[in-house]
């Protein structure tokens, strides 16, 4: 199991939740077989977001259209603020 582990800021959690439901068929084609939404306690304004994948493949090809495609266009990724974090864990 991989683990595509995302953060970053936003300015507006239900904007931000609308833009990430609308790649719910993208993430489903990717290959995301479950994932997370979590907010920072004491700032709701920070999320970590886990991606699980059973490829690794995936969770990279994934990360690469996050951040060519989704984070690159503020249509995509309204209420977006700085630059995400992202990496791909392993399950030990």
């Amino acid at each position: 199991m991989f683990t595509l582990s995302i953060e970053h800021a936003i300015s507006d959690f239900p904007t931000w939740k609308q833009a990430f439901d609308r790649f719910a068929d993208a993430r489903q084609n990717a290959g995301v077989v479950s994932h997370r939404i979590r907010r920072l306690v004491g700032d709701p304004h920070y999320l970590v977001i886990e991606l699980e994948f059973d490829v690794q493949e995936s969770a990279d090809n994934f990360r690469q259209f996050l951040h060519n495609v989704v984070w690159a266009n503020r249509d995509a990724s309204p209420a977006l603020v700085g630059t995400p974090a992202s990496r791909i864990l392993e399950a030990c």
